[in-house]
């Protein structure tokens, strides 16, 4: 599996990239390209194009969550196959898999807009949408976890603003998030967005998935921004007995977080434009 970065909070220093606080991976696996999430603007385009990397052949898009930093940029990826439409090239129409939630109305503080300015049936008509609870095959050794489990007690505690279903307002505990997860000859890799339902809960159901307790690597937002002690200290004794090769922990992580996480895991850098290749499975 090559992952690459598109997208993240930070750049790589030995080239021009552009950054965000917002996460877009492109991963290539089983003869198939995926798309996991879209960052809030149009630079996951502008990066790929750097990269010498064309989108009009994504075959899936996946998203972790609703959130505008995660979704945004899908309005700049339609404008982009308009374009190509216009100038006859022949565009894929990849499937969208999400949460049935992920593209609800989402506020904060009763006006700030922080979900999607996409709806299903604006969506609807450039991909095929497959929204799901639960999880989804998408490559014969890549899979959308679905909805997660909160089974801890230290993470998932507080709500992010509020969600609009059927013009009730409620707090929104992010049930949306979801994330992915690659099954490799010697264990799993765990490609996360923002971890808002917890990246240890994410772990687990990723386990729970694959029937598989090898965890070789984990890469992505652990939505450890100031976090409580009781959050941290349990995120770190949790990642501490996996004994993953390695964590690529990005996008919402802090650096004292990081700084934690490094005493206990083996913490790689990340930045856009940095491309990990994952080791293939075979048959």
């Amino acid at each position: 599996m090559k992952l690459t970065v598109l997208v993240d909070n930070n750049t790589l220093i030995d080239r021009y990239f552009f950054a965000e606080p917002a996460l877009s991976f492109l991963i290539e696996t089983d003869n198939k390209k995926i798309l996991f999430d879209a960052g809030y603007s149009d630079i996951f385009i502008r990066n790929a194009e750097i990269m010498n990397i064309d989108l009009i052949d994504i075959d899936i898009i996946a998203l972790s969550h609703g959130h505008n930093d995660h979704t945004w940029g899908l309005s700049h990826l339609i404008k982009y196959y308009e374009n190509k439409i216009q100038n006859k090239q022949k565009i894929r129409t990849p499937r969208l898999v999400a949460h049935p939630l992920t593209f609800l109305p989402k506020i904060y503080e009763d006006t700030l807009v922080i979900g999607s300015v996409l709806d299903n049936d604006m969506l609807s008509n450039y991909f095929k949408l497959q929204l799901s609870r639960e999880p989804v095959a998408l490559t014969n050794n890549l899979f959308f976890l679905g909805e997660i489990e909160r089974t801890n007690d230290f993470e998932a505690e507080y709500p992010i603003g509020q969600i609009v279903e059927g013009n009730i307002k409620k707090d929104d505990y992010v049930l949306d998030d979801s994330a992915l997860v690659y099954k490799s000859p010697k264990g799993l890799v765990v490609i996360t967005g923002c971890s808002h339902a917890g990246i240890c809960n994410i772990i687990e159901k990723a386990k729970k998935v694959c029937a598989d307790d090898r965890i070789v690597s984990v890469i992505g937002g652990f939505h450890l921004l100031n976090p409580s002690s009781r959050q941290l200290q349990g995120t770190l004794k949790y990642m501490k007995e996996l004994h993953s090769q390695s964590i690529y922990a990005c996008h919402c992580t802090d650096l004292k977080s990081k700084i934690e996480l490094s005493k206990v895991v083996n913490l790689e850098e990340v930045g856009s434009g940095m491309v990990i290749n994952f080791v293939e499975r075979k048959g």
